[in-house]
């Protein structure tokens, strides 16, 4: 950030208006203006503490985002709301502001789930075209054999399409490492159960940069200035 300016499509993703691929969408459609002047290029830059930026003739002005990283416990609901649900994540952070999961675990899945307000945040979290790294921790019932490994190394088709991991890895006789940029659900697991093993225990350990480290379960911590450009 040069003199407090900052490009015009980090501002209006900051607003609240959606990703900055999608702000620059809205500057590219001629729907942005900086102190009544039509902004031509998604690059320039804008003065939060004295412009006046407008999309669509209405004034838009930062809103008060926060991020949590939080060490989901096994039994929580990754939703806000569920009448069905005994315990849900939101309960593990501050409730105000009112945020929400960029992205999901299963209810018996631990490990790092991001909690935030910032809807463009989420979606270049959530969105395939982002492509975010995942890796997890597996424990299973019954080991993999050597040619399963390879098998799964090389990619294998599931019921809803094909899946190869970035990286898989053993660890000892029945636990391994996985890198993957899916987010089709319970994807870990059906790939698992592909080879007639069971998933005793799912831990996601790192989403992009961001690492689960020292954060102990239940607990949460907002993330750096560092850590969200990481993410973004």
């Amino acid at each position: 950030m040069e003199n407090g300016k900052i490009r015009i499509a980090k501002y209006l993703a900051m607003c609240g208006l959606g990703s900055r691929r999608k702000s620059e969408e809205y500057v590219a459609q001629g729907r942005v203006e900086i102190n009544r002047e039509k902004v031509m290029s998604p690059t320039e830059k804008v003065d939060p503490k004295i412009d006046t930026v407008k999309v669509d003739g209405r004034t838009v002005k930062p809103k008060h985002f926060v991020y949590y990283a939080v060490n989901k416990p096994a039994g929580y609901t990754t939703s806000t709301q569920d009448a069905h649900a005994d315990q849900l994540v939101t309960e593990l952070v501050p409730g105000d502001p009112p945020v929400w999961p960029a992205g999901r675990l299963d209810k018996d899945t631990t490990g790092l789930l991001i909690m935030t307000n910032d809807g463009g945040f989420t979606q270049c979290l959530t969105h395939p075209s982002f492509m975010k790294e995942k890796e997890y921790l597996i424990t299973t019932d019954k080991p993999l054999s050597a040619s399963d490994l390879d098998r799964i190394r090389k990619g294998i088709v599931l019921d809803d399409g094909p899946v190869k991991p970035d990286l898989f890895k053993r660890i000892d006789e029945n636990r391994y490492r996985i890198v993957i940029h899916e987010g089709r659900k319970r994807i870990v697991r059906r790939l698992i159960a592909h080879f007639k093993r069971q998933v005793k225990e799912l831990i996601r350990i790192r989403i992009g940069e961001l690492e689960l480290d020292a954060l102990k379960t239940g607990e949460y911590r907002k993330l750096t200035d560092r850590e969200i450009q990481s993410l973004y």
